[in-house]
């Protein structure tokens, strides 16, 4: 995510605009954009890129605030039809993809620009504290994406605070339904997605590790391993798409007294199953603390 912090993130809403916004003038003041998104970081550029290639929104009705001069220069490149400033210019809604120290700051600007509608990917930010910094009478919308959103493949879970209404809520969905699935739940729920969904691909990316280890270990070239793994679970996570039943898929492959049967074995007798059940617990419980 795009840093937004200290003296930079104070004067979002006093500096110079930098990109296509107009200058203000007494005579007619700018039309709003139909969405801000304040931090140009990964996840920022990943859900701008999702928004324009889905024409969620037109280009001209969408803007990025990022204060850090060699980012601004990399988001122009890669989105020359949006406007990208360091300031948060006039808004009807904007989206908060900054640190979490940062969103309470960002959110007040946002607000004082205009917006009636807040989202925030920022992770661990309770929906009280933005709702503190925006305002009464902001609808304003928490959510969790996680990292496969960056090749638009993500799993995100959003929750809507006491002034959003449906309406706000599918809102915000249809943003991040521009970078994958979304799911709406309590907020109380989303500690337990993000010790799912959120550290999720972590987990996957150990068992890749873990699997490209082993094949080296028992003689195969390194390059080959790295291969064949990122293809296997490629692969795996095709099928289950398509099929759904991850236990019915196990079974298939599995022959009685084969070789998957072994292997499979082993990760029983390690309670593999227990571990990362203990994993999901330990993260949905560190996201309860951080929060």
């Amino acid at each position: 995510m795009g840093v937004l912090g200290g003296v930079g993130l104070l004067t979002l809403i006093r500096t110079t605009p930098i990109g296509n916004v107009a200058p203000m003038t007494s005579e007619a003041p700018p039309t709003p954009f139909e969405l801000v998104v304040v931090g140009g970081g990964n996840m920022g550029a990943a859900l701008i890129g999702g928004l324009l290639d889905a024409d969620v929104l037109d280009p001209s009705s969408l803007a990025v605030v990022e204060v850090v001069v060699s980012r601004r220069d990399e988001l122009v490149s890669l989105f020359p039809t949006i406007t990208v400033t360091s300031e948060v210019p006039p808004t009807r809604a904007a989206l908060l993809a900054v640190k979490p120290a940062d969103v309470a700051v960002a959110a007040s600007s946002v607000v004082a620009a205009g917006a009636t509608r807040v989202l925030s990917i920022a992770a661990g930010v309770r929906l009280a504290t933005i709702e503190a910094a925006a305002g009464p009478g902001v609808a304003v919308v928490r959510a969790m994406p996680n990292t496969p959103a960056l090749v638009r493949l993500g799993a995100s879970a959003i929750a809507g605070g006491s002034a959003a209404d449906d309406d706000d809520v599918a809102w915000a969905e249809s943003i991040l339904a521009a970078v994958g699935t979304v799911e709406r739940m309590a907020e109380s729920d989303l500690d337990l997605f993000t010790g799912v969904a959120g550290s999720g691909p972590a987990y996957v990316f150990l068992v890749a590790e873990a699997l490209t280890e082993a094949a080296v270990a028992e003689g195969m070239p390194r390059p080959v391993a790295e291969r064949v793994i990122r293809q296997l679970l490629l692969g795996s996570a095709t099928l289950l798409d398509r099929e759904g039943d991850p236990a019915l898929l196990r079974e298939r492959v599995t022959s009685p007294g084969g070789t998957t049967a072994a292997g499979l074995a082993v990760l029983a007798d390690l309670d593999v199953r227990g571990a990362f059940a203990a994993a999901v617990r330990a993260a949905t419980e560190r996201s309860r603390e951080l929060g």
